[in-house]
């Protein structure tokens, strides 16, 4: 049986599909097949972070509705072998999403596949309950802002009671923080808040830490995930993250300010 894992945050650009994208190709990359669902229905990102927009004919949206079978729809990823990506409707609005039609869809994928990453749109509507509401596991990405730890506060609620295994009086979906767009300057002057300040407001366990940084731009316009790039800080704060949530013990790592060598300070760098 697959273990579902939602992607999901109150605020929009805190950086969730990108995390959906480098988890997924993460676990891929560790030999576990792997498939990722967009279910931000309407505006459709990951197969413009995972680089096979042109590839698109059927989406998610067509195997509920029986217009396409999952075979047709998914995506096998071009560069990591055990990966697959179900792209989202950019036609069609949230209500095409119904409890029976995903329920159908994540019970066929689980007969073939070990991880869903269900990648959520923002916020608390219906495209973001239907993504957690079959969840085991939740990774709730925030950036260290007051607004967005606050709107992540309030999807834990969701998490704890909207849920099928809140539902059904289950064992609780496991929950994992993983903090975006760290940025230890701004924290040291006040501008941002620290990694303990995020650990006391949400109290629940910290996956991994993402600093700021434009390897992440660059990623995402090339199409690639960042977690490829394992010269840039975020690559391998994305590979850290993924060991944690596959049980190793991995360090912090990028938390303090970086001291510069001297030929960066001669230079002005």
């Amino acid at each position: 049986m697959a273990k579902i894992i939602v992607v999901t945050s109150g605020k929009g650009g805190v950086g969730k599909t990108t995390s959906s994208a480098a988890i997924g190709t993460g676990i891929a990359l560790k030999g576990h097949k792997t498939v990722i669902i967009d279910f931000d229905v309407g505006l459709r990102n990951l197969d413009l972070i995972m680089g096979c927009e042109r590839r698109v004919v059927y989406d998610f949206v067509n195997v509920i509705n029986k217009e396409a079978t999952l075979s047709q729809a998914l995506i096998k990823d071009k560069r990591t072998k055990d990966l697959f990506i179900l792209p989202a409707s950019q036609t069609r609005d949230k209500d095409a999403l119904t409890i029976e039609g995903v329920q159908a869809v994540l019970d066929e994928l689980s007969k073939e596949f070990e991880y869903i990453i269900c990648d959520s749109p923002a916020g608390i509507e219906k495209g973001a309950q239907m993504a957690l509401y079959f969840a085991d596991a939740a990774i709730v990405v925030t950036n260290p802002e007051v607004s967005s730890v606050r709107d992540s506060d309030r999807i834990l609620g969701i998490l704890q009671s909207k849920s099928r295994r809140a539902e059904e009086g289950k064992e609780p979906i496991e929950e994992h923080l993983l903090l975006t767009r760290y940025h230890p300057e701004r924290v040291a002057i006040g501008e941002m808040l620290s990694v303990s300040d995020v650990e006391d407001i949400l109290a629940i366990p910290l996956l991994g830490v993402i600093p700021e940084s434009e390897a992440v731009l660059k990623a995402s316009n090339q199409g690639t995930p960042v977690i490829l790039d394992q010269e840039s800080e975020a690559g391998l704060a994305y590979t850290d993250a993924v060991d944690r949530l596959m049980g190793e013990e991995r360090p912090l790592r990028f938390l303090e300010i970086q001291k510069k060598g001297f030929f960066k300070r001669l230079l002005g760098g």
